[in-house]
């Protein structure tokens, strides 16, 4: 599919001038072809035959021209839509190269060194365990909510991407983010103070928390952390950050939640079965859990 992809996109290049000017702006066009269709159409197609070689090769070169498309179309204002197309093509020849390499997307990777699931040391009281939560959120939150999405939303305006978003975008993000916020701090409190433990995979409660906000859904920090995300690209209005956000739940929800999922089931059993049953992820339940007797 890449290597037809890439070949089709080619062509398009050749016979559309409007796509040319908008994936490759001023780069001339054949010199780009002479080293892209060798090393990232037909390495893909060789790489879908098996070869190892060809796939670390489509992989690597994909890599370097998303970089230097990006730096490209900083620069000049030119090709946005090209770098947003070779960053999907990343994508695509990283998770290829780890297919024909160790035959499946190894996603257990996420969760190593210090994003590693351990159980907190217990405490009688959850002064510490509260520091630590708030101590994260203020890392995550400024990280996540308060330094890529404007980067990305300037990213946004260089590249020439930015769409037109109604008038209520602006007032309708505040809300959310603050609804939103709320929402996370209060889940964040309550795993701190009744789970004897922290939101942190490095420090995990020790007690499976169904109370507060988990007693209608099961992941109500992550629907805040995602949910805060697009308010900020509505404040932004930059759709690029949307996107950002709805990757993030993408990831989190196909990647690490099961396995966050797998881990709770081996340390709380069967209480943490009839939990999963009976509360779902995304979409609160609000007929809520009950602790089984």
């Amino acid at each position: 599919m890449q290597a037809v992809a890439g070949g089709l996109w080619w062509v398009a290049v050749f016979l559309s001038p409007g796509i040319r000017r908008a994936t490759l702006g001023g780069l001339d066009p054949v010199l780009t072809a002479t080293f892209d269709v060798p090393l990232f159409v037909v390495a893909s197609a060789a790489a879908a035959a098996g070869v190892r070689t060809a796939a670390v090769v489509s992989t690597s070169w994909t890599v370097l021209v998303t970089a230097a498309l990006a730096v490209y179309a900083t620069a000049t204002a030119q090709a946005g839509l090209g770098v947003l197309a070779m960053g999907a093509a990343t994508s695509g020849t990283a998770a290829a190269l780890c297919l024909v390499l160790l035959g499946r997307i190894p996603t257990e990777w996420i969760v190593r060194g210090p994003f590693a699931f351990r159980q907190a040391r217990s405490r009688p009281r959850p002064g510490r365990h509260m520091a630590g939560t708030l101590a994260q959120i203020m890392v995550f939150w400024g990280f996540f909510l308060g330094l890529v999405p404007p980067i990305l939303g300037f990213l946004e305006q260089r590249w020439g991407l930015s769409l037109a978003f109604p008038p209520l975008a602006v007032p309708a993000g505040t809300a959310i983010l603050v609804l939103a916020s709320g929402l996370g701090i209060w889940s964040a409190v309550v795993m701190s103070t009744l789970g004897d433990g922290t939101p942190l995979p490095s420090a995990m409660p020790n007690r499976l928390v169904i109370a507060g906000p988990y007693r209608w859904i099961r992941n109500p920090m992550a629907v805040a952390g995602i949910v805060q995300g697009a308010a900020v690209g509505l404040l932004l209005q930059s759709w690029l950050v949307v996107a950002y956000a709805v990757l993030g739940s993408l990831v989190w929800n196909y990647a690490v939640r099961p396995l966050e999922e797998a881990d709770l089931a081996e340390r709380f059993g069967a209480e943490f079965q009839h939990y999963r049953e009976a509360v779902r992820c995304w979409v609160p339940t609000f007929r809520g859990a009950r602790r089984t007797p």
